[in-house]
């Protein structure tokens, strides 16, 4: 029975681990497609998505459990909304890589388990905690330091970091697993994004079989980018304590924030490492929170919550 947990565990490390490091180096796949225009590229990103996750549902066993969604008309408005924050949310991150604003999209993911507590505050009616209240105001003087010193409001980052907490918020009411949600919100803009794709092949302007067979793969396996990390971070997500996740979440934007300074060469100012170290700090303080509330509540037989959801 030990060896069987102890082997679970095992998995679920190595899928998690995995599923972050893939969403963590995702900008050297996008630089790799910089000759695409960002919005071609969301559009790739859809179709492709879609035509490798319906075959998917089958092997998996979900496709009974996504076609019964369509029954639901709840559910179906509320996924309109979570596909129209989630394309916003991709097409800004991949923007933001081929327009070497790297640091900033790590900045954002870094911000990101912030913003979801100060949003659980505002529409949920949840109180925070002493430490969580410190965490948010350590982060907002981070971002206040930098707009003074830098005079640029780190606009890029703060757009990722609340448009990705509003699709948690919102994807939390929605009754679907994972992968048949990501499916519904792929199929709502497959038409447009087909149909898009093929206005500008016939206009000559698509980028699809017009630069070379490499492009073309690499479009193709925007698929593999989107869906594999999610089915490997959901295995993970059985398999490990929610304060496991919630501290291996960090992998992501510390991989992206390491590419940015060392591998492509970003400006990184005193200014900038002030803010990180401000957002850093507020991480550590927001996490040493999680870690003695999570220790405390099996005790009084209560059960955890999700730190927060990871970037893709």
């Amino acid at each position: 029975m030990s060896n069987t947990r102890s082997s679970r565990s095992a998995t679920g490390f190595v899928s998690a681990v995995s599923a972050f490091l893939i969403w963590g180096l995702s900008p050297i796949f996008y630089k790799a497609l910089r000759p695409v225009p960002p919005f071609e590229i969301l559009m790739h990103r859809m179709v492709w998505s879609f035509l490798f996750l319906v075959p998917l549902l089958l092997i998996v066993g979900r496709w009974n459990t996504f076609i019964a969604t369509f029954r639901d008309r709840k559910t179906l408005r509320i996924l309109f909304g979570t596909t129209l924050l989630v394309g916003s949310n991709w097409f800004l991150f991949i923007w933001a890589i081929n327009n070497d604003h790297i640091l900033q999209a790590s900045l954002g993911y870094y911000t990101n388990p912030l913003v979801n507590v100060l949003l659980a505050m505002v529409f949920l009616g949840e109180r925070l905690r002493r430490l969580q209240i410190v965490a948010v105001l350590v982060a907002f003087a981070g971002v206040v330091y930098m707009t003074l010193s830098v005079g640029e409001f780190p606009w890029v980052a703060l757009a990722l970091a609340f448009s990705f907490a509003f699709y948690g918020l919102l994807r939390k009411t929605a009754p679907v697993g994972a992968i048949e949600g990501l499916s519904i919100e792929t199929l709502l803009l497959f038409a447009p994004a087909a149909g898009y794709l093929w206005y500008l092949n016939r206009q000559g302007l698509g980028a699809f079989a017009s630069i070379t067979w490499q492009t073309d793969l690499l479009l193709v396996a925007c698929a593999l980018v989107t869906a594999v990390p999610l089915l490997l971070f959901t295995v993970g997500a059985r398999r490990l304590s929610l304060i496991t996740i919630g501290f291996l979440q960090y992998l992501a934007p510390s991989c992206t924030f390491l590419l940015a300074v060392f591998v492509y060469g970003e400006p990184f100012s005193i200014a900038q490492a002030v803010t990180f170290c401000l957002i850093w700090l507020a991480l550590a303080i927001f996490s040493t929170d999680a870690m003695v509330i999570w220790k405390a509540r099996p005790k009084a037989g209560q059960g955890t919550r999700s730190l927060s959801r990871p970037a893709d």
